[in-house]
């Protein structure tokens, strides 16, 4: 019989990749430390999840990491410079991370994928249900989606991960899930904001004639914790690594498991920072919207983008 679904309160942010694609800025520094704008873009990510309610936060990290951690601390030097200053908007920016959550910090080990990332964190998590949401991305009103899919979880009872319909020739660089069907229609799950549909099945990047649909994982989910025990079992798959969304299939065939997988397609706006071109559009995004340069910045974009465009294409 499956246990009744609990409040969601912990969350799991894997943040242990070398992040290649950004070398040598990635060199000396994590790539989630990064600054979009004026704040690091794990910040976003921990930001995302606080609004959400989940405060209980254990971030999976790797070796160089040490700065993520530094930045959700006190630095007492500076806060007492700030303060002796009378600067109080900047000592306030600087004390902002400490206070949104509490952070909680575990070294992956070996770099065996995101699935055995989440399954380093069954011991904080415990008989739980939790969040996990990708040190790489930020998605825009995220704090709305994470609600609402734990929202999902609690009135079901099922694992719930967000998707997104990408291009048919981009599937490959995602995990791709394929609605379950009633009389030839997807299994929907009514009375929420985004449409929800139950999964029958979930591949990590396939070729395009191989997918099951264009609809793409987002790096956001909240899962219901027998998910560590099918990680518990799960050898590894692509790439040699331990597939969460291999896991995630298992719960979705079998959801006497654990009470199934259910899909809710989101349709906002979601950047991958570990990717140069999406990380310029969070800036440009974000730096539109900020407070104090925004107006500025939207103004310059309109009288400059004529010259921005660069030569024709050939």
């Amino acid at each position: 019989m499956l246990a009744m679904a609990r409040r969601v309160t912990k969350a799991v942010i894997p943040a242990a990749g070398l992040g290649t694609r950004f070398l040598p800025a990635t060199k000396a520094i994590p790539k989630e430390m990064l600054p979009v704008v004026d704040r690091p873009a794990i910040q976003y990510v921990v930001e995302e999840a606080a609004g959400a309610g989940l405060t209980d936060l254990l971030m999976v990290t790797g070796r160089n990491k040490t700065p993520l951690e530094n930045h959700f601390d006190r630095v007492a030097e500076l806060e007492e410079t700030l303060a002796q200053r009378g600067d109080e908007e900047k000592l306030a920016a600087v004390r902002a991370p400490q206070e949104l959550a509490d952070m909680h910090y575990l070294r992956q080990g070996n770099p065996l994928g995101l699935g055995h990332a989440v399954l380093r964190a069954h011991q904080h998590v415990g008989n739980d249900s939790f969040g996990v949401l990708l040190g790489d991305d930020i998605i825009v009103g995220g704090d709305e989606l994470m609600r609402e899919m734990i929202r999902v979880h609690e009135a079901t009872g099922a694992s719930v991960i967000a998707v997104q319909e990408v291009p048919m020739e981009d599937v490959r660089s995602y995990g791709v899930v394929s609605p379950r069907l009633v009389d030839g229609e997807p299994e929907r799950v009514d009375g929420f904001r985004w449409p929800c549909v139950r999964l029958a099945e979930l591949v990590e990047k396939p070729e395009p004639e191989q997918a099951p649909s264009n609809l793409a994982v987002l790096g956001r989910y909240v899962l219901r914790p027998e998910v560590f025990d099918v990680l518990e079992q799960t050898a590894p798959g692509r790439g040699g690594e331990i597939q969460l969304t291999d896991a995630l299939q298992v719960l979705a065939k079998n959801p006497d498991i654990g009470g199934g997988v259910i899909a809710l397609v989101f349709d906002g706006r979601r950047y991958d920072t570990g990717n140069k071109l999406d990380y310029v559009k969070a800036n440009l995004e974000l730096a539109s919207q900020h407070p104090n340069i925004g107006a500025e910045l939207r103004a310059w974009l309109r009288e400059n983008i004529d010259q921005l465009a660069g030569p024709p294409e050939a």
